[in-house]
C-alpha cells in the first residue's frame, strides 16, 4: 500500500530535519551500539537487560529500527514496547531516571551536534515518560499525576 502523498511528504520532512542536524542512519546505529554497550555493563540496568535479552545482535537491530522510526518516522519498527516494559516487575521511576541519565551521557559523548542531542534527548524523555505512565496504569491503576499522596507498600 502506497502512503498518502501528505504522509510521505511529512515523513520525508522529518527525516530531512533529523539528517540536517547529523541524525542519519549511521549515527542512529552508533548511538544504539554505544548506549547498549553501556547498559549491558551497568550495575543497575545490566542485570535487568541481560536476564531478558538472549540475542543481543537481534535486539540491537530492533532498537535501531525503533530509533529510525522515532527520529526519521521510517515506519521500520513494529511492536509493542509498552507490553515488554510492563512485564518487567523490577523497573520503575528510579530505573527510568537512570536509563535516561545513561542515554543522555551517551548522547553527550556521541551526538554530532547540540541540536541532534536536544532532538534525541527530548524524544527519549517523552518515550520514558510514556512507558513509565503506562507501567503505573497497568500496575497501580493510577496515572502518576493522580498518585500524589498515595502510599506504596
Amino acid at each position: 500500500m502506497t502512503p498518502h502523498p501528505h504522509a510521505a511528504s511529512a515523513r520525508d520532512a522529518k527525516k530531512a530535519a533529523a539528517e540536517a542536524v547529523g541524525v542519519d542512519e549511521e549515527y542512529i546505529g552508533l548511538l544504539v551500539e554505544n548506549f547498549y554497550a553501556r547498559i549491558r555493563y551497568d550495575a543497575m540496568l545490566g542485570p535487568v537487560f541481560n536476564s531478558r535479552i538472549k540475542a543481543w545482535p537481534e535486539h540491537l537491530e530492533r532498537m535501531k529500527q525503533f530509533w529510525r522510526s522515532v527520529l526519521h518516522n521510517s515506519g521500520s519498527f513494529s511492536g509493542n514496547p509498552m507490553l515488554k516494559h510492563v512485564a518487567i516487575p523490577q523497573i520503575g521511576a528510579v530505573e527510568f531516571d537512570h536509563w535516561l541519565a545513561l542515554f543522555e551521557q551517551t548522547l553527550a559523548e556521541t551526538a554530532p551536534s547540540d541540536a541532534a542531542r536536544q532532538l534525541i534527548a527530548g524524544r527519549a524523555r517523552m518515550i520514558a515518560d510514556s512507558l513509565l505512565s503506562g507501567i503505573h496504569i497497568h500496575r497501580d491503576g493510577l496515572l502518576p499525576s493522580r498518585m500524589k499522596g498515595v502510599q506504596h507498600a
